[in-house]
């Protein structure tokens, strides 16, 4: 009884099987979902020489594309980053009526079917739209054009920043905001110095995701960005007119061009939060 207690104590059940089974069907799971179709697409861009890939990744149309697409995510992941952090902030720090309707909205985005959100944007901002139709007369055009492109970023990026900065914000140690308003400290000191390195982590992560989310956005853009060629017409719609022209191996290759800019991006911000938890001691 003595022998089985303590060989009971030295191993310890698990709830999931061991490491071996566990790490196979990770893999395997991996590769099904995203190191197949990523080889596929890496395949198929072979079939062509390097003068064909190099002219399809390098039209006038195609290198419009990667500006406007780029640009806009860009743009619209640090106007996340601002307005997420006062969302996030004001959710967690104030209480006021229509607190959870609030806290609710930012995932619509969500949960929005992007089509209907690109169409709904239109409504609102076209030139007969009910904000668009006060605005036209000024001159100032949100639909139809790079603008509305970036508009339709915003939106859908807005809940990866509240979302990944409002649970830091929650955890956040409010003594010693206490002790530096004691020792003296200015508002705008107490934000510099205690609050945001505790959040720039969490806020390089959320700008990441809405930067990732808004370069493989699509349903949402299409409807509002007008699509006009060399002006507003982002790369995977570029994308989708190539298999539509049945020209597979073109679509792959701006694909993969897509797929690597992207992919060093995540590193250098990655990199950039290894620094950021370096200098601030945070966790990692």
């Amino acid at each position: 009884m003595a022998l089985f207690s303590l060989s009971k104590h030295h191993t310890p059940a698990r709830v999931l099987p061991g490491f071996n089974i566990t790490l196979g069907f990770t893999l395997a799971y991996l590769s099904l979902i995203v190191l197949i179709p990523l080889s596929a697409l890496i395949f198929k861009t072979f079939t062509l020489t390097w003068e064909q890939f190099w002219a399809a990744v390098t039209g006038p149309r195609v290198m419009a594309s990667y500006r406007l697409t780029f640009g806009a995510s860009l743009l619209a992941a640090l106007v996340n980053v601002v307005f997420g952090l006062l969302v996030a902030w004001v959710l967690v720090r104030y209480n006021f009526f229509g607190k959870k309707v609030v806290d609710a909205l930012v995932d619509l985005p969500f949960a929005l079917p992007t089509a209907v959100a690109g169409i709904s944007l239109t409504a609102l901002l076209a030139g007969n739209g009910w904000i668009g139709q006060y605005l036209e007369p000024l001159g100032i055009q949100l639909a139809f054009n790079p603008n509305g492109v970036v508009i339709a970023l915003i939106f859908i990026g807005l809940p990866f920043v509240v979302r990944t900065v409002q649970p830091v914000l929650e955890d956040a140690e409010k003594e010693l905001e206490e002790a530096a308003t004691c020792l003296g400290a200015t508002r705008w000191q107490i934000f510099s110095r205690v609050i945001f390195p505790s959040i720039a982590p969490a806020l390089l992560t959320g700008f990441a995701m809405a930067f990732a989310r808004a370069i493989g956005e699509y349903g949402s853009v299409i409807f509002i960005a007008g699509n006009m060629p060399m002006v507003s017409e982002i790369t995977p719609l570029i994308i989708i007119g190539k298999l539509e022209q049945y020209d597979y191996a073109g679509a792959t290759a701006v694909a993969l061009v897509m797929l690597v800019i992207s992919f060093v991006l995540l590193l250098v911000i990655n990199a950039l939060q290894a620094w950021q938890r370096r200098h601030t001691g945070a966790p990692a």
